[in-house]
């Protein structure tokens, strides 16, 4: 008899628009987790997958085809162990669902807001990109040594 492998765990992220940085941070979870986590994005007001967005995250050899803008109010909440709010507006806006999920707040800027050039624009793109994979790695690296000590 094989072993059973354990459950995944399922983290739904949130930002207003789920067009810039839970897009990117969805593919970018979805890759750096490999199979130990079920990802999903949502927004408060959805607006579609910004096209800067799913380039930035292309650059790093990340498919992120398949996801799509929705909304947080569509999704049954209870279903993910843990909501991570990226935006403060998300933040203010998300429904609450009280002790359950966890919940934890990512502020990060949003990059449709930046000024000038496209490369300008793209670079801020890169740069809110960079920052959110930094936050998820070490977000994997402490939940991974948690498990290891028996938190």
């Amino acid at each position: 008899m094989e072993p059973s492998r354990p459950e995944k765990k399922k983290v739904l992220i949130v930002c207003t628009g789920n067009a810039c940085r839970s897009q990117m941070a969805e593919a970018l979870w979805r890759h750096e987790a490999g199979d130990t986590w079920e990802v999903a994005s949502a927004g408060t007001s959805p607006s579609g997958f910004h096209p800067l967005a799913r380039a930035c995250v292309e650059e790093l050899g990340i498919d992120p085809s398949g996801q799509y803008s929705k909304s947080v109010f569509s999704l049954d909440p209870l279903r993910y162990d843990l909501l991570i709010t990226v935006c403060d507006s998300a933040q203010k806006s998300c429904p609450h669902f009280g002790k359950h999920p966890r919940h934890e707040h990512w502020p990060f800027p949003d990059p449709i807001l930046a000024q000038g050039d496209p490369e300008t624009q793209r670079a801020e793109f890169r740069r809110v990109r960079d920052r959110i994979h930094e936050s998820i790695r070490a977000f994997l690296v402490s939940e991974s040594q948690a498990e290891s000590d028996g938190r």
